[in-house]
């Protein structure tokens, strides 16, 4: 089982940096003991101009039964007959046994870490990746629709039965050749971990629900928007339904931090019509944010939820105030996580300030434990980023597992919609929105929300109120009645 991966150097950047950013040294061959075999890594070439890494995985088949004894070896987990056991495609053709080995070996690389070379692991390459024998179940063409959306130029030139019969037909596997400049050599190590068991369509282990947390590190950033994500996810997890459709709606929920922010800048950032102010007014963005943290200092909140955090915009502006102990974010997006990390600078934060802040992965369509035990959670600008059928999954997560005392939910009014004049008459302010509704549509989704979950609900306008279409977005503040009752004991 054999691949390479290639580079060429340039005046100023010699090819040879492949090896800092591989973490293995191109002048030494490494020998690594994985649970089926031995991996090798050397490299064929290696100059100034181009280098080539290799990796070569001796599998051993009397591991790979003897591991896989009661796991079910063949496609889809049926057993094999007794001899295919021992005699199968295994040691040779690319499959999971490689993408793990892939990972195990070049496990910095795959997460983009190079300590000798930051600048460079950033960077796009000229990459060249070859793999003489992939099994391709959907042919050429599938091999294509995978890899070509990804930026990659694709070769896949399909294996002949037998040469010496050629009217025997192709046989299933194909010779690969990958080209690229545009891409990071950890993206390109992601998209060989997800895809290469996709394209065998079989694993030689048992997949479990970790699977899941896999698929979506090496996927982040790419497989939200992949047009045969369904595909990959499905074969990746083995087919398994209640993974895939995991996966799925994690992926749906990735979507918001992954899509593109401008837009939605540059409608929150529009002028109001007939504004005669001297001073341009303030994006309706900080508006929003403005009036949250108004609302959580109104309720008393000192821990705080900040649901579908994106980059941190919000998590950043409640640690300004003191008052506010803790805070914590949540999104279903690592790369998004990372940015509001990098956005908050945690790395330089002191240990006191860093004491109050907390940034986690996790869906809202899961009940969460780590959510438990908050004086307050905020949902803004979240919910029209789901499908209606989600809603509940969330509610659920929110208001009857987690039970904040206050929760605030932010939401586009659509009636106010007119008022963009950059907006296209019929169109969501976001291209990742599922819907928008009108004031009377929030209100009875949130009234009917407080009425299941014991909470209380009112509403209040965000930004310019206008008389005939209300305010550009719409709050909901719910309290727990059970805190409510408390306070009004209290005060009487």
């Amino acid at each position: 089982m054999f691949l390479t991966i290639s580079t060429r150097g340039t005046a100023a950047l010699p090819a040879t940096d492949l090896g800092y950013l591989l973490h293995k040294h191109p002048d030494k061959a490494q020998k690594f003991s994985t649970s089926y075999g031995d991996a090798h890594v050397f490299y064929p070439q290696a100059d100034a101009e181009r280098c080539t890494a290799a990796l070569l995985l001796e599998v051993d088949p009397l591991a790979l039964v003897r591991r896989g004894k009661g796991k079910g070896k063949g496609r889809g987990g049926a057993p094999d007959a007794a001899l295919a056991q021992y005699v199968n495609d295994r040691p040779y053709a690319a499959s999971s046994l490689l993408a793990v080995a892939l990972s195990a070996v070049f496990s910095s690389a795959l997460r983009g870490v190079c300590a000798a070379r930051p600048e460079r692991a950033v960077e796009p390459l000229p990459l060249r990746v070859e793999v003489p024998a992939l099994p391709a179940r959907g042919g050429p063409d599938l091999v294509r629709a995978l890899f070509e959306p990804l930026g990659w130029a694709v070769t896949a030139e399909p294996v002949a039965l037998d040469s010496e019969f050629p009217e025997w037909g192709d046989s299933r596997y194909v010779r690969l050749a990958l080209e690229s400049e545009k891409l990071t050599l950890a993206e390109a190590l992601r998209h060989l971990y997800v895809l290469l068991p996709v394209l065998d369509d079989a694993k030689h282990y048992w997949v479990s629900s970790d699977e899941v947390d896999k698929l979506l590190r090496a996927g982040d950033g790419w497989l939200a928007g992949h047009p045969e994500q369904k595909l990959i996810t499905s074969r990746y997890l083995s087919r398994r339904w209640s993974l895939t459709r995991a996966a799925t709606e994690r992926l749906e929920l990735a979507r918001l931090a992954e899509a593109d922010d401008s837009q939605v800048e540059a409608v929150d950032n529009a002028v109001e019509p007939d504004t005669e102010a001297e001073e341009k007014p303030a994006p309706l963005a900080v508006r929003r944010r403005d009036a949250i943290v108004e609302a959580l200092r109104a309720c008393g909140a000192a821990r705080v939820l900040d649901l579908g955090c994106g980059q941190g915009q919000l998590v950043q502006e409640l640690l300004k105030d003191a008052r506010f102990t803790e805070v914590a974010g949540i999104d279903v997006s690592v790369r998004a996580l990372t940015i509001a990390a990098r956005r908050l600078k945690l790395d330089r934060m002191g240990e006191r300030q860093a004491f109050r802040v907390k940034l986690f992965q996790g869906s809202l369509a899961y009940t969460d434990n780590r959510l438990k035990g908050y004086d307050a959670a905020v949902l803004s600008e979240v919910v029209e980023h789901l499908d209606l059928p989600r809603l509940p999954a969330l509610e659920y997560a929110v208001f009857g597992h987690a039970r904040p005392r206050t929760v605030l939910v932010t939401t586009p009014n659509v009636e106010y919609n007119v008022r963009w004049e950059s907006l296209p008459a019929g169109h969501v302010r976001h291209g990742d929105h599922r819907f928008e509704w009108t004031r009377e549509e929030f209100r009875t989704w949130a009234g009917a929300v407080a009425e299941r979950h014991g909470y209380g609900v009112e509403f209040r306008p965000v930004g310019p109120d206008d008389p005939e279409v209300g305010p550009p977005t719409q709050m909901a503040v719910f309290t727990l009645r059970t805190h409510t009752n408390e306070k009004e004991a209290k005060a009487a």
